[in-house]
């Protein structure tokens, strides 16, 4: 067993198992016949349920000590703890839907690729059960967080009744069920979220919160997430929702509509999860990589690297980190690297080890020393990055260096231009502050990515330009303390762009 981590395990403390039933049957006035505990643990929400005086009450849990656990400090007639694995039981022969059912707890705060990565059974059925299509469907879009695919097959097994479901999950696990119950026409009064402190509650640093949903036998679902503090649960700090059909994160932020789709393609950089090896740092005239060794290679594989963190300037051209880039495009193959450069065939052979450690199924039955995240794209000569971390976006022009174009990790994204002032440009319109404003209302701050390729490519540059004014790019310029040096030719050029009047132009 593999303990806390393979079963995602933070046991709530009783006192605040106890606060959550409170809140649920004093502010809510929710009076269950039947409560479901679907991944009970120790117990402390099976004990806190008692308050509710349900006719029955049912722990689940997969783990064979916790139950006896449950049966050996809890005594009451009404309660039943069932040793299963909930991913493989049948929540129907448990409960009628037609009684007034609540469903209460603290699902295990992991995701899947972290229980393959500890050849752990505890885990579904592998599938793509959002529906993700191509690259996406075997990527990080389908590595999806194991509470969240809890709370969503307990909406899919009790949707169409009355039940209430409350459960402790990490915010952004919320607000994916939440737009996935749209996506899938769930029928729902009411789905809030109530934050706490998860450092207090759990000792982990994580946006957390207690995700209440009402489900109803209506063909109805609101279109509003409120969003309040757990310590003030009758005050609304923010709601999210949708408006017209679009997500946005933040309904009162107003401003303006730039909401639509993106005429560039945003890209993710190289993906090769073997930095030891792959990234290098320039120590005078020298490279050393991530084992400390010193690397001699032929320069013809070996690329400029801007990592996410590095995205602070609106200008970037240089940089003291180089990563190795085997491919051309996916799946393409590497064997002929041994005679275009030896020297770069055998460092990789000699550190094949490193390689062969890698977990992604995006690896298997793939060529040596693969990567993903690359294709002609790549090799663009001039770009405008973002990192996917900041909650202040600083889009940054890449200009390439010596000729050689700047590659960026898989934890930034960027789009491609083919003149250095049409990045600058584009730079300029993306960093305005009408455009960041927009930004703010679109993307979710908590997150541990507020800026993805989803997000950003709801950037519709076709409205912005028809509302941007020059002079907004040359205050943009001054904001950003960048010497003057676009003209009004300039974004002319720019709006003649075959992507703003074609569609995407895919590089």
């Amino acid at each position: 067993m593999n303990g806390k981590r393979e079963y995602g395990d933070y046991q709530t403390p009783e006192y605040f198992s106890l606060a959550v039933c409170e809140y649920l049957k004093n502010q809510k006035r929710i009076n269950p016949t039947v409560i479901i505990e679907p991944t009970c643990g120790v117990g402390s929400f099976v004990k806190s349920s008692l308050i509710f005086r349900a006719s029955k009450i049912i722990g689940i849990e997969v783990n064979s000590e916790y139950c006896e656990v449950c049966k050996d400090n809890i005594s009451n007639p009404t309660i039943q703890i069932i040793n299963a694995n909930l991913f493989t039981f049948d929540l129907k022969t448990i409960a009628n839907p037609k009684e007034r059912l609540l469903v209460v707890g603290n699902p295990p705060w992991v995701n899947n690729s972290t229980l393959s990565s500890l050849d752990s059974a505890n885990i579904p059925v592998k599938r793509n059960f959002k529906g993700f299509k191509g690259m996406d469907a075997i990527t990080g879009a389908s590595n999806f967080d194991i509470c969240e695919y809890i709370i969503l097959r307990l909406i899919a097994s009790f949707r169409g009744t009355n039940t209430t479901i409350a459960m402790l999950c990490k915010t952004s696990v919320a607000r994916n069920v939440f737009v996935e119950m749209k996506r899938t026409y769930t029928e729902y009064v009411s789905c809030d979220i109530l934050e706490f402190d998860a450092k207090k509650i759990f000792g982990i640093s994580a946006s957390a919160c207690l995700l209440v949903i009402d489900l109803n036998t209506n063909n109805f679902s609101n279109d509003i997430c409120n969003v309040y503090s757990f310590y003030e649960p009758q005050k609304i700090k923010s709601s999210f929702g949708y408006v017209g059909g679009k997500l946005y994160s933040n309904l009162a932020a107003g401003g303006e509509d730039f909401l639509g789709k993106c005429c560039f393609e945003w890209r993710q950089g190289v993906k090769h999860d073997c930095s030891k090896v792959m990234e290098l740092s320039l120590n005078g005239v020298s490279m050393t990589n991530g084992l400390k060794e010193s690397v001699d290679i032929e320069n013809s594989y070996v690329f400029p690297l801007i990592k996410s963190s590095m995205f602070k300037s609106p200008i970037i051209s240089g940089s003291d980190k180089y990563v190795i880039v085997t491919q051309k495009k996916v799946r393409e193959d590497t064997s002929h690297i041994a005679i275009d450069a030896p020297k770069t065939w055998h460092y990789l052979e000699s550190h094949k080890d490193y390689f062969l450690k890698r977990k992604s199924t995006i690896y298997k039955n793939a060529p040596d020393y693969s990567m993903f995240g690359v294709g002609n794209y790549s090799y663009a000569p001039y770009k405008v990055g973002v990192s996917g971390f900041y909650k202040k976006p600083c889009f940054s022009v890449l200009a390439s260096l010596n000729g050689m174009p700047i590659m960026t990790d898989d934890t930034s994204y960027f789009i491609c231009f083919p003149t250095y002032d049409m990045a600058y440009v584009a730079m300029l319109i993306l960093n305005s502050t009408r455009v960041q404003h927009f930004l703010s209302s679109i993307a979710f701050m908590d997150a541990k990515r507020p800026y993805t390729k989803k997000v950003l490519g709801q950037i519709d540059f076709n409205k912005i330009l028809s509302s941007i004014q020059f002079s907004e790019l040359v205050d943009t310029e001054k904001i950003l303390q960048l010497k003057k040096y676009v003209n009004e030719d300039m974004l002319r050029s720019f709006r003649l762009l075959p992507e703003l009047s074609q569609g995407t132009l895919m590089l």
